[in-house]
């Protein structure tokens, strides 16, 4: 399988970090994420698609639904279609994760904030 890249990858800056899309084919795409110290992303959902977090660097506090469980370098998770989920660094260290997302549209706009620190909706 041939999977293209981004002719230059484009770093999306946000209030607790940033991520950028290193490979994307129909029905999926791959991103690196980073959260900076003491912040998190929004608690949300899809509409449209699955996700797969790895952790390759720090320690990620991760809520799912209504289990809130931590996750160290080398392990993962799932996110199931439409599954309520956050991603938080509640330490000191940076926290990055390799996401993969699964789905028939993964466009920026198919998340549901349920909860913002941002303001944002």
């Amino acid at each position: 399988m041939n999977i293209p890249t981004p002719a230059v990858a484009h770093r999306t800056e946000r209030p607790w970090g940033w991520f950028e899309a290193v490979a994307a084919q129909p029905g999926f795409k791959i991103k690196c994420i980073r959260v900076l110290p003491g912040q998190q992303i929004s608690l949300q959902k899809h509409h449209h698609r699955a996700e797969h977090w790895v952790v390759v660097q720090g320690r990620a506090h991760v809520t799912l639904d209504d289990q809130v469980f931590d996750l160290a370098v080398g392990q993962h998770c799932d996110i199931a279609l439409g599954q309520v989920h956050r991603l938080a660094n509640q330490t000191t260290d940076p926290l990055e994760i390799v996401e993969v997302q699964f789905g028939d549209d993964l466009r920026e706009d198919d998340i549901v904030r349920l909860s913002d620190d941002y303001g944002r909706h």
